[in-house]
C-alpha cells in the first residue's frame, strides 16, 4: 500500500514537474538525471589512471600503475578515485549542490561515487564525511560531504558515522591558496577525541568529500584518523582537478 502511494505520487509529481536535466534544465526521461548531451559533456575517469590517486592515464600500458605524483609524493590516505575530472560540467554540479541549496543533487551525485568507488565502498568498514567546522555548518545549514557519504552508505548498507572526525578549529577557504599555503592552513585542523577513537579503531575508513584539488584537506583528515586508531583511509570524492599534460602522459608500473 505505501509502496503503490509513493509510485502514485512519484507519477504525479512528473505530470506536474516533468523531469529536467540536473545541468541544463532540458527534458529527461527520468527525474534527477543528465540529458545526453550534458552526460557526454561529463568528463568520466575510467581505468587507465593511477592506482594511488585515481587521475587518468592517456595511454593503457594494460598494467596496475602508479603515476610520478604518486610515487614522488605519497598521499596519506591509501587510494582515492572520483566520478569525473573537475572541469565545467562537474564545477556546475558541484557548486549548486555545496552553494545553490540544491540538495536534490545529493541523491543522484552519492550514487555516481558509488560506482566510481565501488572496489573501496566494498572493502570498507565505515563512510565517513570531511567534517565542516562549527560555525561553517550555522551559516551553510548543512555539510555537502555528509549528504554524499550518506547518501552512498544508504545505497551500500555500509556504516555511516558523521561525527567520528571533526574539524577542531575553522580554517581559511581554500580556494586561491598555493599547495603550501593550504597544507599549512589545514595542520592540526582534524582530530579523532578520545571518546571518538573507539568508532574507528581497527577500521577501514572511507572518506568522502565533493571535490579533491591538491590532497591537502584529504590528507589531513586521512592523517587525523589514522592517528585516532583506524587501520587504512581510502578516498572517494565526485570530481578530482585533473592537470593536462603533467600526471597522466607518464606513467610506472607498480
Amino acid at each position: 500500500m505505501v509502496r503503490t502511494a509513493r509510485r502514485a505520487a512519484a507519477a504525479l509529481a512528473d505530470i506536474v514537474y516533468p523531469p529536467s536535466c540536473l545541468v541544463c534544465q532540458a527534458a529527461t526521461a527520468e527525474p534527477r538525471a543528465l540529458c545526453a548531451q550534458c552526460w557526454g559533456r561529463l568528463r568520466l575517469i575510467e581505468r587507465p589512471y593511477c592506482e594511488r590517486l585515481g587521475t587518468p592515464f592517456a595511454v593503457d600500458a594494460g598494467a596496475a600503475l602508479l603515476s610520478p605524483a604518486a610515487i614522488a609524493n605519497p598521499p596519506v590516505y591509501e587510494r582515492a578515485r572520483a566520478v569525473a575530472r573537475y572541469d565545467e560540467t562537474a564545477r556546475l554540479l558541484a557548486h549548486r549542490l555545496k552553494y545553490g541549496d540544491r540538495l536534490d543533487l545529493a541523491a543522484t551525485i552519492a550514487n555516481w561515487m558509488a560506482r566510481a568507488g565501488a572496489e573501496l565502498l566494498a572493502e570498507a568498514d565505515l563512510i565517513v564525511p570531511v567534517p565542516l567546522h562549527r560555525s561553517r555548518i550555522w551559516k551553510r545549514r548543512f555539510n555537502q560531504a555528509a549528504l554524499l557519504a550518506d547518501g552512498m552508505a544508504r545505497r551500500s548498507g555500509k556504516r555511516f558515522d558523521a561525527f567520528a572526525l571533526r574539524r577542531k578549529r575553522p580554517t581559511r577557504p581554500q580556494v586561491g591558496l598555493s599547495r603550501a599555503e593550504r597544507r599549512a592552513n589545514l595542520t592540526g585542523a582534524f582530530e579523532v577525541g578520545e571518546e571518538d577513537k573507539a568508532r574507528v579503531a581497527g577500521l577501514r575508513v572511507l572518506l568522502v568529500d565533493d571535490v579533491l584539488t591538491t590532497g591537502s584537506t584529504a590528507n589531513a583528515a586521512a592523517r587525523a584518523l589514522l592517528r585516532g586508531g583506524a587501520a587504512a583511509v581510502d578516498v572517494v570524492v565526485f570530481a578530482t582537478v585533473v592537470h593536462d599534460g603533467v600526471v597522466h602522459d607518464a606513467f610506472a608500473t607498480t
